[in-house]
């Protein structure tokens, strides 16, 4: 991962950051605790002690029975553990609490970058921040089927505008609930009926289980793509790395942009690879699956057919409702 120099020290003081709160909150913890267990000083003082007194004998500096100081540690905090259980206290009050258990607030394990590092790596990247603020109000704690009604009848499916609106719904909480699965969703038909409002709230759900979910518009995933491969730019290659590695990718009105044989292979690429190594998407698209075979390749329908579940809404525009509603 390829960042400026200054994005890399904003996220390594965070992480300095972050130890030295939990190290704070370790001591209080502790300080807590001892006066409220005065044993457990002296456990902590008498471990302590032993360890000097193990280095001492090693080093020749006394002359006294060697011991097995692993065993001893282990029995003070048997005892440790047992005056915390008796008091009605976790068995790991005293230790370090952390953000990221892997890591240890590190970003690193090992010499490899966490997860958890890549995640506030792609929240500097992300230039689409926009989306932050719009999941606070586009979740499904706001979604509504009151614009979706049963008196509208799909002419092609058959289906009414509420059923589409609850099927799709219901099948984006079993996409999230089972996540990761390596299950992908098509959502699809006319504009305004609310699509990409079911994207946010798919986003959402998953953003706050800590998943690595990357949104963005057809035109700027395609865009950042074709930067990456003509123009070399670094922290387009970087995003176009997100793309394939992400828990999930979300690609929203795809159509819309202008199409060409680099975007048609582009897509199949993306596509193609997250299915290979079981990583999500979600795509949605005002295009009829006639027109989705027409505008990309045979071998791009093929894959998104055999492998995407297949999510249909229709019903009358929501933005044209929300204004004859007085944007209620």
């Amino acid at each position: 991962m390829s960042l400026k120099n200054f994005q890399y020290d904003a996220l390594m003081r965070s992480y300095n950051q972050k130890q030295l709160l939990h190290k704070h909150e370790q001591s209080e913890r502790i300080a807590q605790a001892e006066e409220k267990m005065p044993r457990l000083a002296e456990i902590r003082k008498e471990i302590a002690a032993l360890g000097l007194l193990k280095a001492r004998i090693v080093l020749g500096a006394v002359k006294e029975e060697d011991f097995n100081l692993s065993e001893k540690i282990q029995q003070l905090s048997k005892e440790r553990a047992a005056i915390l259980a008796q008091n009605g206290y976790p068995k790991d009050y005293l230790d370090m609490h952390y953000d990221c258990p892997l890591c240890k607030d590190t970003g690193y394990i090992g010499s490899e970058k966490c997860a958890c590092f890549q995640k506030a790596a792609v929240d500097l990247l992300y230039t689409q921040s926009n989306i932050r603020s719009i999941l606070n109000t586009e979740n499904f704690s706001h979604f509504s089927f009151d614009y979706y009604s049963s008196d509208f009848t799909d002419a092609s499916s058959g289906i009414t505008s509420l059923d589409s609106a609850k099927n799709a719904y219901e099948k984006s909480w079993d996409f999230i609930d089972d996540f990761p699965s390596g299950n992908n969703l098509l959502i699809y038909g006319d504009t305004g009926v609310g699509k990409t409002y079911l994207t946010h709230c798919i986003a959402k759900e998953l953003l706050d289980r800590s998943f690595f979910v990357l949104y963005f518009t057809s035109f700027d995933l395609f865009d950042l793509l074709s930067k990456n491969a003509f123009e070399k730019d670094a922290e387009a290659a970087d995003m176009a790395q997100f793309v394939f590695d992400c828990d999930l990718l979300i690609i929203d009105d795809l159509g819309t942009e202008l199409t060409n044989s680099f975007i048609s292979s582009q897509l199949f690429c993306c596509i193609n690879e997250r299915i290979i190594n079981k990583k999500s998407t979600v795509i949605s698209t005002n295009l009829t699956m006639e027109d989705f075979l027409d505008t990309y390749s045979e071998r791009t329908f093929s894959r998104v057919t055999s492998n995407y579940t297949m999510l249909k809404l229709v019903g009358n525009d929501i933005r044209i409702q929300k204004r004859l509603l007085g944007g209620k």
